[in-house]
């Protein structure tokens, strides 16, 4: 396994850190659901991805391997909420044209299951296909785990799969009852409490 170098990334970052997620995420049951498309599917999740990383650029913490295999978005939800993104309907029916109703129902989904309490929220990690199984993913979690660990904030996120429970799971973290997509697609909310050891 080789080192990892972590940065955080910066506004121009953005439509970079959107393509290397939906290149990731393309082998994923939830963005064959959400965009069916096959042709389609890698620009529309790239579209849609840059408003959320866009809004984490600002709003959060978004960290990426200096070769650019891996990438973490985490937004803080501690105290007050943070603002939606700017202009987010209309930029995300731009994004994703017909399949816009899907992206919404599964924003909905996310608010319904996402707790209250005080926690980082890991909203998306990617790691480049060739790169998967290669400690990038891990190297990017303990990297912000520690700085929550130190400040003592629990994570929270949604794991989109079995493989992705399974390195959660390695981390720390404990699942919930999963939630579904209209064609039974689950997400598990994954929760993890700081570390004081």
């Amino acid at each position: 396994m080789t080192e990892v170098s972590i940065v955080r990334l910066e506004p121009a970052d953005a439509r970079w850190v959107a393509e290397r997620i939906a290149e990731a995420f393309l082998v994923l049951d939830a963005t064959r659901w959400l965009v069916p498309d096959e042709a389609k599917r890698e620009a529309v999740l790239a579209g849609q991805f840059e408003i959320v990383v866009s809004h984490a650029l600002r709003h959060g913490l978004v960290f990426g391997t200096t070769d650019r295999a891996g990438v973490a978005v985490w937004l803080p939800s501690v105290g007050d909420p943070l603002p939606e993104p700017e202009d987010y309907d209309a930029r995300l029916a731009a994004a994703c044209g017909e399949w816009t109703p899907r992206f919404a129902h599964l924003d909905e989904l996310f608010a319904t299951h996402h707790p209250h309490a005080d926690h980082h929220h890991l909203a998306l990690l990617a790691v480049r296909p060739d790169r998967q199984g290669t400690g990038v993913g891990s190297a990017l979690l303990r990297h912000h785990h520690a700085w929550l660990d130190a400040n003592g904030i629990p994570a929270y996120l949604e794991a989109s799969s079995e493989s992705n429970r399974v390195l959660y799971a390695r981390h720390g973290y404990q699942e919930s009852e999963p939630f579904r997509l209209p064609d039974g697609t689950p997400f598990w909310p994954m929760w993890r409490e700081p570390r004081t050891d």
